[in-house]
């Protein structure tokens, strides 16, 4: 006598709609399309997904690139023709596209669908010029474009919902970046990169988190009171360089003048020397009483203004917890006697930085202005814990010498530890 066998449970179809969702969402979306076979109740979950990210993984198989590029746009136009219901972040990062006619269909098609999310990464080559249906998509909270052309119409009134703003190697004319910026009011991140001798003046009343990274000409910071973190990294050119010549005007105050809730700051290769210009010690001071973080690079100790603008910055920030600098100086090639005096006349006898705990100086020279800052904070700094010196790789003599003259230095916190580092491997 044969006993009968219970039927099967389908565990997959069984699964609750939530589970079905949160395993599409993690499954490249060239395998999503494959879930139809699973079951019957898979069978077009793919379709109502609401986070489509799309890349050159999509297609596979070939290595003829125009065959790849076919198969892509084939791909993403049947996607998103089948596509039912909402699409709350779209990306499509790929080296097969360029300029596209589908991409503007695409974007028309976002349009309509109120698109929260935009990601858009196309190959190098012919950039994309991006339709008109972009500035269509007024529910947008985040927006990332590389390499493009931007053309805004004058019809256009603005993202009044964008957060999140991200722009490299971007082509838009300098006006136009500064409307986009300011007709984006509850806009709180902004990167700007790969940008070209560009004036730049920024509105943005909520702004919190700034990054720019290109050869800037100018930067003015007009209306960020929000702005709690900053990164520039700035790229010199003649026709740069000549400008920061002529230039007349403070930049540290057009930078820094206004933003009184900054907590952390990090200035790449040139800001120091694009601050000094037009910057002195006795000018009307903004206290950063929120700042705790402040790392700059490729500082000369050599060049007394940017020393001055280093000075401004721990000085005006009574809160700073940690303080990064690389220098950029070369102890070979001073050709005169620096102005020791100059730490006396420019700091105040009575200055203490209450709450520094951590300094990281890095490619020292130790060139005498160096020395000077290092014992200035070494001898006022009542909680410091670690003081981290690494000499530059072309200090291949008197490092020795070096380390004996930093530990000669008197120290206002007795937890303080000074650590020298050798070369690293």
């Amino acid at each position: 006598m044969h006993t009968e066998l219970p039927p099967r449970e389908d565990y997959i179809s069984d699964l609750p709609q939530s589970i079905i969702e949160i395993i599409l969402t993690k499954v490249p979306l060239r395998d999503v399309v494959r879930t139809s076979i699973l079951s019957t109740k898979w069978r077009y979950k793919w379709a109502t997904l609401t986070q489509l990210e799309f890349d050159d993984k999509c297609v596979s198989g070939t290595h003829d690139r125009t065959i790849a590029e076919t198969n892509l746009v084939n791909f993403i136009t049947r996607f998103l023709f089948l596509h039912d219901g909402p699409i709350n972040r779209f990306s499509l990062s790929t080296a097969y596209l360029q300029s596209s006619p589908d991409v503007d269909q695409w974007l028309l098609f976002l349009s309509r669908k109120n698109v929260i999310e935009l990601v858009l990464e196309l190959g190098e080559g012919e950039w994309f010029r991006a339709p008109s249906s972009l500035f269509w998509c007024k529910k947008l909270v985040r927006l990332e474009l590389v390499r493009c052309e931007l053309d805004p119409p004058l019809s256009f009134e603005g993202f009044l919902n964008l957060k999140y703003l991200n722009l490299q190697q971007v082509l838009i004319a300098p006006d136009a970046i500064e409307n986009l910026i300011y007709s984006c009011p509850l806009l709180e991140s902004l990167t700007l990169s790969y940008f070209d001798s560009l004036e730049l003046t920024i509105r943005a009343p909520n702004l919190k988190y700034l990054i720019l990274e290109g050869e800037f000409k100018d930067i003015c910071l007009e209306n960020t009171p929000m702005l709690v973190a900053l990164s520039v990294a700035m790229y010199m050119t003649d026709d740069i360089a000549e400008h920061f010549g002529q230039s007349s005007s403070c930049n540290f105050d057009k930078f820094l003048g206004g933003v009184p809730s900054l907590q952390r700051l990090i200035g790449h290769i040139y800001f120091t020397k694009y601050m000094s210009i037009g910057n002195t010690l006795g000018k009307t001071q903004m206290t950063y009483t929120q700042l705790k973080v402040i790392e700059l690079y490729q500082v000369s100790f050599e060049d007394m203004k940017e020393i001055m603008v280093v000075l401004r910055l721990i000085l005006n920030a009574p809160n700073l917890e940690e303080l990064q600098i690389s220098g950029s100086s070369n102890s070979s090639s001073a050709t005169e006697a620096p102005d020791l005096h100059f730490w006396e006349k420019e700091c105040p006898c009575d200055c203490t930085f209450e709450r520094l705990k951590i300094v990281k100086m890095t490619d020292m020279s130790g060139v005498p202005h160096e020395m000077a800052f290092i014992e200035l904070l070494l001898g006022n700094s009542p909680v410091l814990e670690i003081m981290s010196i690494t000499p530059s790789v072309y200090v291949t003599e008197g490092r020795l010498n070096l380390l004996i003259e930093l530990l000669r230095f008197k120290r206002a916190s007795a937890e303080a530890e000074i650590i020298f580092v050798q070369d690293q491997v």
